[in-house]
């Protein structure tokens, strides 16, 4: 197939670029490189750079497109609240321009990189589809919004539509990793620590009501999630839009991950203990059993893993 992927120099879209690419299908990656690197595009895909506005109307005017993979996005909870209005124009407004898009050239397949985030603070877990959304940033919402877009062009316009929602992704894969100019993710921030680039980790609260007081939270292996969503390109169906959720089922806790950090790396990894963050939850998991029972997905790769590549991956940098 003739394959777009919006984002495709990104983290997660450079990982899922290159399997697409491994299994035979041409990639054309469309990337503003505002947070992407081009060096992580995949080998065998071919970039163009600018943004979805810009760009992909004449991109899929080309022709022969089978289907999109949709990941490019602003994703830092924080600045969504700075910025709302960016978040806004850049993940609904631009989306809404990628599905015009489509719609003009005839493109009837999407799969889109959604996120847990659209629950918000859940009134139980594992987190299943049919939970109420109540997003509580505007990152958030404007994911939400996407996928009320989507169902809206599948119901309207015949496009099949997959919106995949999960919290935490972690590791690496070869040459693809994990490098963000501000990075809020806890396993790259802990690797910094054995890197030597900080002195310690800071855990915020450690009287939560779990097995060892920290924050529970979800990880899923990056190659895991790109298998994921290589399932869900074959479950687009015209006229309809699914959303799965991808989850361990039962996630790990902030100390269990810089242990398993301290483990991997050799190194003692100092922690500094602070107060609870406000609007913390105690536990954060989703559940996976539909995209299991209907496509078939299973998170293959434990925490060790997604810490082992992740740090080869930034000695390797």
């Amino acid at each position: 197939m003739k394959l777009l992927v919006t984002g495709g120099a990104g983290y997660i879209g450079s990982v899922v670029s290159a399997q697409l690419v491994e299994a035979g299908h041409e990639v054309v990656v469309l990337d503003d490189l505002s947070t992407g690197h081009e060096d992580a595009v995949a080998e065998g895909a071919r970039l163009v750079s600018g943004t979805l506005r810009e760009r992909a109307p004449e991109v899929l005017a080309e022709g022969g497109f089978d289907a999109v993979l949709h990941f490019a996005a602003k994703s830092l909870v924080g600045e969504s609240v700075e910025k709302p209005g960016l978040y806004w124009d850049k993940n609904l407004g631009e989306s809404l321009a990628l599905l015009e898009a489509m719609r003009v050239a005839g493109v009837e397949k999407i799969v889109f990189s959604s996120t847990a985030a659209t629950y918000g603070e859940p009134e139980s877990t594992p987190i299943l589809e049919t939970d109420p959304t109540r997003p509580t940033n505007p990152y958030g919402a404007s994911k939400l919004a996407i996928d009320t877009s989507l169902a809206e062009y599948a119901r309207l316009h015949g496009i099949g539509g997959v919106s995949l929602r999960y919290f935490n992704v972690a590791g690496a894969a070869g040459p693809q990793g994990e490098r963000h100019a501000v990075e809020t993710h806890l396993i790259p921030n802990v690797l910094k620590v054995a890197l030597g680039e900080r002195e310690s980790v800071s855990v915020f609260g450690e009287d939560y009501p779990t097995p060892d007081g920290t924050c529970l939270r979800d990880y899923i292996h990056v190659v895991d999630l790109g298998v994921a969503h290589l399932l869900a390109l074959d479950a687009c169906e015209p006229g309809s839009h699914q959303i799965f959720n991808l989850g361990s089922g039962h996630g790990y806790s902030v100390r269990e991950v810089i242990e398993v950090c301290r483990q991997v790396t050799g190194h003692p990894i100092p922690v500094v203990t602070g107060p609870r963050r406000a609007g913390d939850p105690a536990v954060l998991v989703a559940s996976s059993e539909k995209i299991k029972s209907q496509l078939g997905w299973k998170p293959e790769r434990d925490l060790r893993a997604m810490v082992g590549d992740a740090w080869t991956f930034v000695q390797g940098r």
